[in-house]
């Protein structure tokens, strides 16, 4: 069987090229603001903006639980929901290497389509570009989006405050073993799937009772541990979590522990850490358990005022130890 490849031919501007957009992008994209195929998408917003963007590299492109495509939209929808934004609209920027099948590009278009559906945002512009084989690695992919912030919601990663509450949505790890199973090396951990997942309408529904949260995170590269240490660094406050309390499956923990691993280290795509007032906690937990995206959660620890800057394990034995910043890069090309 003869599979159609991408050629340089279909990155010329020519027939080849619109061929390519009407029949495998618009015809998965399509809506009223991407079908008027302008050089830029024109729409109208009221309020306050956030806008994002990323690139996606991931190795493989195919993992269990996803793709390239679920990722970059997932990905981009959580970075906007992080500061409480409602996400709207997204850009699809796209570079394949020549000889990529257009059935695997069709595939990772129709993962973009359902992914953008599942968290109710358009992919309303969007480039194609094929370059020689050898200068990528199948297709990278850019996102950008665009959402509104509703009024006197204030999250950022700078406003953690002493005495609040930390939480954490659900297991940890899960991406980074999947996307090591899916190398040809590690296809024991087969049964590990990536969490990638949009995390807006989770936000809205936290946000819905508990207005003043101060922080919310997506632990996604250096994992929980980095992404701790983000926070403290940035509101200048400590940070206490309990490694007795951090949800880790147990095919997680068995995959970290023959890799020398550190779960707190691993990337994660559809997890959250929210930070929250000590007086309301049990509604967001409680929310967030009525989510499919939240049921797992866990209080993991509290924000203090000693050790300003620094995140503070305490271990299963009791002992306390400094919980660092990931220092180099474990899992490569992980999103």
């Amino acid at each position: 069987m003869n599979e159609r490849k991408i050629t340089l031919s279909y990155g010329s501007g020519g027939s080849l090229t619109h061929q390519l957009i009407r029949d495998i992008f618009v015809k998965h994209l399509n809506n009223e603001i991407l079908s008027q195929m302008n050089d830029s998408a024109v729409f109208e917003l009221d309020g306050r903006l956030a806008f994002t963007t990323d690139s996606y590299v991931v190795n493989p492109i195919f993992f269990p639980g996803g793709d390239i495509g679920k990722l970059a939209v997932n990905g981009t929808v959580n970075d906007l929901a992080m500061v409480g934004a409602e996400p709207l609209y997204v850009s699809l920027g796209v570079i394949i290497e020549e000889g990529l099948t257009i059935d695997e590009l069709e595939k990772i278009i129709i993962s973009v389509k359902e992914s953008a559906e599942d968290a109710g945002v358009k992919i309303i512009t969007g480039d194609t570009k094929v370059v020689e084989k050898g200068k990528a690695d199948k297709i990278f992919i850019n996102t950008s989006g665009i959402g509104v912030i509703p009024k006197g919601i204030d999250i950022r990663g700078d406003n953690a405050k002493p005495g609040e509450v930390v939480i954490l949505s659900g297991t940890i790890g899960d991406h980074g073993i999947a996307i090591l199973s899916a190398r040809k090396d590690l296809s024991f951990f087969a049964d590990v799937k990536s969490d990638t997942a949009p995390l807006n309408k989770l936000v809205k529904s936290i946000i819905e009772v508990v207005p003043d949260i101060s922080v919310l995170r997506d632990p996604t590269r250096g994992g929980l541990a980095t992404t701790l240490n983000e926070i403290a660094q940035a509101s200048n406050v400590g940070i206490e979590i309990h490694e007795s309390e951090i949800p880790i499956k147990d095919s997680v923990k068995s995959a970290c522990e023959l890799l020398g691993l550190d779960p707190l280290y691993i990337a994660n795509e559809g997890k959250l850490v929210a930070i929250v007032p000590e007086d309301k906690v049990d509604l967001a937990i409680e929310t967030m358990h009525n989510s499919p995206y939240g049921k797992d959660a866990k209080i993991i620890g509290k924000v203090t005022r000693e050790h300003p800057g620094k995140v503070i394990l305490v271990t299963r034995l009791g002992s306390r130890r400094i919980l660092d910043m990931l220092s180099g890069d474990p899992l490569p090309r992980i999103c």
